[in-house]
């Protein structure tokens, strides 16, 4: 019974709970991504992610066309902090 208990979700944290040691995607604002490993996290969804792979999209305007041209950067990090008021999304892996 008290495994049942520790894999139920009645609260949205407890999703986040199960994710522990588990790879997530957290979506931030200012168009920046994160996929990473999931250490640690507290009630206000501060995160401490590792293997985190960083992707940040930004939109430029041609001088002379006036075209979007969408460029993306990645980097991977060691060790990241995630301060939680920036935090748009936070999803689990997928589970089968």
């Amino acid at each position: 019974m008290a495994d049942e208990d520790a894999a139920t979700v009645k609260e949205p944290l407890d999703l986040i709970r199960l994710s522990l040691d588990e790879r997530i995607y957290v979506k931030l604002r200012g168009d920046r991504e994160l996929r990473g490993r999931l250490h640690a996290y507290d009630q206000h969804l501060n995160m401490i992610l590792g293997e985190v792979e960083e992707t940040i999209t930004t939109v430029e305007i041609d001088d002379e066309t006036y075209e979007e041209i969408i460029k993306t950067q990645k980097r991977m990090v060691p060790y990241l902090f995630v301060r939680g008021d920036g935090v748009i999304l936070c999803a689990p892996p997928l589970r089968q």
